[in-house]
């Protein structure tokens, strides 16, 4: 399979999108969700499972999950690296075991709440290793180990996740906090003319430091669910299954 080999998306669309968020903010159910329902579009949101209250944190995406929305898996305890924010504490401080388990306990958590599912990981901060020195090491083995995907971030506008050639345990995404309308849209424009995989990473939708506006955000909402021939708009674990069955097919 050459590199640049794409298969094909249902309803012939010319890319799939997948557009995800970060951290299950309290603008994503009351402002994003609402809105990509009334177009029919569905999207991932990833979620912490923190403390003694998890559950009543995730009570409200049930509702989320049942209209066909992935709640995808974001750690219990959010760790990242703490270099850039002068922590005591962060990635560099633990160990692939203790951060496998924290994984998995967000995960039997998810499973409570919103029922047992295929989900994807995301990555916090972007961060994919632990420790530091001669001790440090990916855990992208890890989240190979355990999930469909793995949603982290590329380094370029320009790039795109060629399917038979994307690392599925860390796909590619772009930080869309302060972007305009009409920069989202170049992002899956550039998908589709490539026949390619675009994942879109938000947080707060009008809410936070790193948010959009809403106006922009809904801009690009309009545009793919007008376009339904040249986006398929699926959530991250659904995209990643379909690359891999058509990976095996075409093995």
């Amino acid at each position: 399979m050459e590199p640049t080999a794409i298969p094909e998306w249902p309803g012939g669309a010319a890319c799939a999108v997948s557009l995800s968020f970060d951290d299950g903010m309290t603008s994503q159910l009351e402002r994003a969700i609402p809105y990509l329902d009334r177009l029919g579009l569905r999207g991932t949101f990833y979620l912490n499972t923190p403390g003694d209250a998890w559950r009543e944190r995730l009570e409200p995406w049930k509702a989320v999950v049942e209209k066909g929305h992935e709640a995808g898996n974001h750690t219990c305890s959010h760790l990242c690296s703490r270099g850039p924010f002068g922590r005591e504490k962060g990635l560099e401080t633990t160990t692939l075991n203790a951060l496998e388990a924290d994984i998995l306990e967000c995960e039997r958590r998810l499973d409570e709440v919103l029922g047992k599912r295929a989900r994807s990981f995301c990555y916090p901060c972007y961060d994919r290793h632990v420790g530091e020195g001669e001790s440090r090491a990916s855990y992208v083995p890890l989240i190979a180990k355990h999930f469909v995907a793995g949603r982290g971030k590329f380094n370029g506008l320009h790039h795109v996740n060629f399917p038979a050639a994307c690392d599925l345990s860390c796909v590619g995404s772009h930080a869309c906090e302060r972007m305009g309308g009409h920069e989202l849209l170049g992002l899956c424009e550039r998908a589709a003319n490539k026949g390619a995989w675009t994942v879109l990473t938000f947080h707060g939708i009008l809410e936070g430091h790193v948010s959009v506006s809403e106006v922009d955000f809904r801009e690009l909402c309009d545009h793919l669910a007008r376009y339904p021939e040249r986006f398929w708009v699926a959530p991250v674990v659904e995209v990643a299954q379909r690359i891999r069955a058509w990976r095996a097919e075409s093995a």
